[in-house]
């Protein structure tokens, strides 16, 4: 598997992933705006997942990570997770943050291995269902 950049050319790929996997997906045109963001995970040419990290001054947000639900529990979320990290301490932020689903317990966890801790949760975030999100942390 490798972590690379996102391009042009994977928008399509990426805009898939969303629609497999999320409730209300980032629209192609969304995902065009963002791309400079993007990791992907790769293998045989086929894209496994991807992740979006967004950063203002040092203050990093995890937007996104999503993983082909055929190739899930096979690391590539680990992966994409640890990249993303990488990126983040590159670029000398001090902390990360996101939001999960609060019924979404594999994702909690793989953040949770990561060093995330929760710091908060947001009634009723989430539509489609509608859910509380839960806020994690990593201080860099």
């Amino acid at each position: 598997m490798v972590i690379r950049d996102a391009r042009q050319e994977d928008i399509p790929a990426i805009a898939a992933l969303e629609s497999a996997c999320f409730s209300d997906p980032w629209p192609e045109d969304f995902i065009g705006r963002w791309l400079e963001k993007i990791l992907v995970a790769e293998k045989d040419g086929r894209l496994l997942g991807y992740a979006a990290l967004s950063d203002v001054l040092d203050e990093g947000s995890l937007d996104s990570v999503a993983v082909d639900p055929a190739f899930r529990r096979m690391g590539t979320a680990d992966a994409l997770l640890e990249a993303v990290l990488d990126r983040a301490r590159e670029r000398k932020l001090t902390f990360v943050t996101l939001e999960a689903r609060a019924g979404n317990g594999a994702a909690i966890a793989l953040y949770a291995k990561h060093g995330f801790v929760q710091v908060g949760r947001r009634t009723n975030y989430y539509e489609r269902p509608r859910e509380d999100a839960i806020l994690m942390t990593l201080v860099l």
